[in-house]
């Protein structure tokens, strides 16, 4: 639910005691497109943009290798799932050899 709360989008409501008027609002303040932009401010940031894309590549290389690290490790697993089922079936045809045996054995 929406509710009327006192102050604008320029002037909004502060809750700061240093702030005595009557309205309690933040002082307005304008905002001058003219002005230009603080040089360091816009280094720092031109530095950060520059230094991130130059750890893109790092990062998509570290990101490659940690997914093939996923699919060796799932091929490992499925390999040694289907040897283990091997021997199963290994261990089942010796038993009934086994079994057969016996009762051959046990016949005569």
């Amino acid at each position: 639910m929406l509710r009327n709360r006192p102050g604008t989008i320029d002037r909004p409501l502060t809750h700061d005691p240093k702030h005595h008027d009557s309205k309690n609002q933040a002082p307005m303040t304008t905002f001058r497109t003219d002005q230009p932009a603080r040089t360091s401010d816009a280094f720092a940031s031109n530095q950060n943009r520059n230094l991130e894309m130059q750890l893109m590549p790092e990062a998509l290389a570290r990101a490659h290798m940690q997914q093939r690290l996923r699919e060796a490790e799932h091929e490992r697993r499925s390999q040694r799932l289907l040897a283990a089922r091997r021997l199963q079936r290994r261990a089942e045809r010796a038993s009934l050899r086994a079994r057969r045996a016996l009762a051959m054995a046990v016949m005569q």
